[in-house]
């Protein structure tokens, strides 16, 4: 074993101790970053290139901030994004949210889908389905001027149309003509705060985070979006907390013309996104 190997060893067990979620994972991680390698190749830096700042980065992980924040990337599907104070880091569960909509704007058979994610962060869900649905159409919308800073890096040179503003009253120029609505708004009950993990109540935005007493206020209002952005036949997509599985669906009734509501779980089995279709006329 090299020396970085056996340092690595002995960062994964003070992350551990430190009760961060994926110690091994972040040890690794963040060796390749310092070393400027990728993580299976960190057998082969030499003794004489370990660099002491490593201990400097598993210091402040060990603090519970963010491994996204310390590297300054986060990977989502085939996307690299830059991250960091202001802006949410996507989580790999919104992944199946996103693997959902892609499947149901193919089935669609449209030819150059129109899509719009509301509350877009980062702007990881309209990147990936810019990319990996080639002729979509994609608009996000985004309200904090601290996360535009990183959306905006992060969408340059895309074919995403990126705007600045609610997701309750975005877009009236697309209204009846969306295909898709996704979003993964702020859905944390505020009475949940202290139970909220260090990494995301310490570090994401509360405006990314906590939406009302019991976290469905934001929801409620996309619904009346999603209605108004979506052509009849239209599906709209919104992930909410997996303690909220069963509420949501129950936002989008029949009589505020929605069909086929019902929830989906994400690859732990737990529910995580539900979805809709905006009714015929």
């Amino acid at each position: 074993m090299n020396l970085l190997l056996a340092e690595v060893a002995q960062a994964t067990q003070r992350l551990a101790d430190a009760g961060v979620p994926s110690p091994r994972n972040d040890a690794e991680e963040l060796a390749a970053f310092v070393h400027g390698v990728k993580r299976g190749e960190l057998h082969s830096v030499k003794d004489a290139d370990f660099d002491a700042r490593y201990w400097e980065t598993i210091a402040r992980r060990e603090a519970r901030e963010p491994l996204q924040h310390i590297t300054g990337r986060a990977y989502f599907r085939y996307l690299e994004l830059q991250v960091g104070p202001g802006v949410f880091v996507p989580r790999p569960e919104t992944e199946s949210v996103v693997g959902w909509a892609i499947d149901a704007v193919r089935a669609m058979d449209v030819v150059e889908p129109l899509i719009v994610d509301l509350c877009t962060g980062s702007g990881a869900i309209a990147l990936a389905l810019a990319q990996e649905v080639p002729r979509s159409r994609v608009h996000a919308v985004e309200l904090s001027e601290d996360a535009l800073k990183w959306t905006r890096k992060n969408v340059e040179g895309s074919r995403v149309k990126l705007a600045q503003g609610d997701a309750r009253d975005a877009f009236p120029e697309l209204d009846g003509q969306v295909d898709l609505v996704i979003s993964n708004p702020p859905y944390i009950p505020l009475t949940e705060w202290e139970y909220v993990a260090p990494e995301a109540r310490d570090y994401d935005p509360d405006l990314a985070l906590f939406s009302g007493e019991d976290g469905l206020d934001l929801i409620r209002g996309i619904e009346r979006t999603a209605h108004r952005l979506l052509r009849p036949g239209g599906v709209v997509v919104i992930e909410h907390a997996d303690t909220q599985g069963g509420q949501v669906p129950w936002i989008f009734t029949e009589a505020r013309g929605w069909a086929d509501a019902a929830d989906h779980p994400d690859l732990n089995n737990r529910p995580r996104f539900a979805t809709a279709r905006k009714a015929m006329p």
